[in-house]
């Protein structure tokens, strides 16, 4: 899905929320080869750019995207779930946490680093990759942008920036694929969803539209939607 896109129609849609006029939503989607400047992002963290280069409105600084990734926007209503963005945060963590474990991935949350790291230590002594990245916008309460959990995408793409900030060179980037674990996306999306009703409450699932979900309930899009 084109990325300019996805954000107008993540924006109408989260306005929508607000006013109480759709429900909530999350979209399991991919982007062609593109990169993101958070609102932190810094002219010097584009290095050399491949691909187009998009202002994305979400927190944080740069980031890829591209085919092989599972970017899941989230479209929450956190008025009528907890209006505390620490907490949705470290939701998210945990959500990609417990995806992973389910392939059996460790990952890990760093205090300095937002994201979910794994360690490397066949690389070198404290080696360690991020293999998602979040970065959110909260507007009237409601949640837009999420995560990017990276299944199989072409590392080599994450070159042209310095991603999310993190220059040293101890730290890179991973993917399920780069640890040696074949999976494919939609058994990503499978735990995806089983470890998003854990934490956020049941949803409804609705393949590329959500038009027909019950009010009330959150869609998947492939979509889903978290049910109240």
């Amino acid at each position: 899905m084109p990325y300019r896109d996805a954000v107008d129609v993540m924006q109408a849609r989260a306005d929508a929320i607000a006013a109480g006029r759709e429900c909530e939503v999350v979209w399991l989607i991919e982007h062609p080869p593109l990169y993101t400047a958070g609102t932190s992002a810094l002219p010097e963290q584009i290095i050399a750019p491949r691909f187009p280069v998009h202002e994305s409105g979400r927190g944080g600084q740069m980031t890829y995207h591209g085919p092989g990734q599972r970017v899941a926007y989230a479209m929450l209503d956190l008025k009528r779930r907890e209006p505390d963005l620490r907490r949705y945060v470290a939701s998210l963590e945990e959500w990609i946490i417990r995806t992973l474990a389910a392939f059996n991935v460790r990952g890990e949350r760093r205090e300095e680093r937002i994201g979910v790291w794994v360690r490397r230590p066949e690389k070198g002594e404290g080696c360690e990759d991020k293999i998602a990245a979040i970065g959110i916008r909260v507007s009237r309460w409601v949640t837009l942008h999420g995560m990017a959990l990276n299944v199989e995408p072409d590392l080599t793409h994450f070159a042209g920036i310095v991603p999310c900030g993190v220059s040293e060179q101890r730290y890179g980037v991973t993917s399920l694929a780069d640890l040696g674990i074949p999976v494919s996306m939609p058994e990503v999306d499978m735990v995806l969803r089983r470890e998003f009703e854990a934490l956020f409450g049941a949803t409804d699932y609705a393949v590329g539209s959500t038009e027909n979900t019950s009010p009330g309930r959150i869609g998947l899009r492939s979509s889903l939607v978290p049910s109240r």
